[in-house]
C-alpha cells in the first residue's frame, strides 16, 4: 500500500469511504461516533487545504483515508481518568476510515504516522471496539478519557516508538 497527500479530486472517494465507515461503526454496534454524517464534505476540504489529509492506496485505488499532523491538539490538553505517557511534542492521527474491504488499512496509517516521530496521540469512541482493539494491537497505550464538549468524551490513546515496539 502506499499514502500519499489527499487532493480535492479525492473527495468524492473519500466521501464514499467514510459512508463505509459509518455502516461499519454501526453494524459494530456503534452508530453513535460518527452517526450524524461525519465528517461533512467542508470538514475533509480543510484537512485537505491545511496539507494534514492522506490517503492510502492499493494498486492505484483509495482504499482508506486518515488525518495527520504534527502539532498541538487542544483537546489532548486535559486527559481525565489517567494521564498521557509523555509531554513532549506528537503526531496526531483522526479520522481513520477503510473501505471496509481492504484489509491493513489501519496499519499502514501507523506505520506511516510512527515513521514521522516517535509519539502518537489518538482518541476513539467508547463503542468503537475494532478500532481500540488496532490500536492496541499494534501498541498504543490506553491512557484516559479526553473530552471534545459536554456528553463528546473519546477514549485517549498514545503511542511511543522507542517504549512500545509491540508491532
Amino acid at each position: 500500500m502506499e499514502i500519499r497527500k489527499s487532493r480535492v479530486g479525492d473527495l468524492d472517494r473519500m466521501m464514499e469511504i467514510f459512508a463505509a465507515a459509518r455502516a461499519f461503526m454501526a453494524a459494530s454496534g456503534n452508530p453513535g461516533q460518527w452517526g450524524d454524517g461525519y465528517p461533512q464534505r467542508a470538514v475533509l476540504e480543510e484537512d485537505i487545504a491545511l496539507g494534514r489529509s492522506y490517503v492510502v492506496l492499493e494498486q492505484g485505488r483509495i482504499v482508506g483515508t486518515f488525518v495527520f499532523f504534527i502539532g498541538h491538539e487542544p483537546v489532548y490538553d486535559v486527559i481525565t481518568n489517567g494521564a498521557w505517557s509523555a509531554e513532549k511534542p506528537y503526531g496526531v492521527i483522526h479520522r481513520v476510515a477503510s473501505d471496509g474491504v481492504t484489509r491493513g488499512v489501519g496499519r499502514t496509517c501507523f506505520d506511516f504516522c510512527a515513521a514521522q516521530t516517535d509519539y502518537l496521540r489518538i482518541d476513539t469512541h467508547e463503542q468503537n471496539r475494532p478500532m481500540q482493539q488496532a490500536l492496541q494491537r499494534y501498541g498504543f497505550r490506553r491512557c484516559g478519557d479526553v473530552v471534545y464538549e459536554p456528553g463528546k468524551e473519546r477514549i485517549g490513546f498514545d503511542f511511543e516508538e522507542n517504549k512500545t515496539k509491540a508491532h
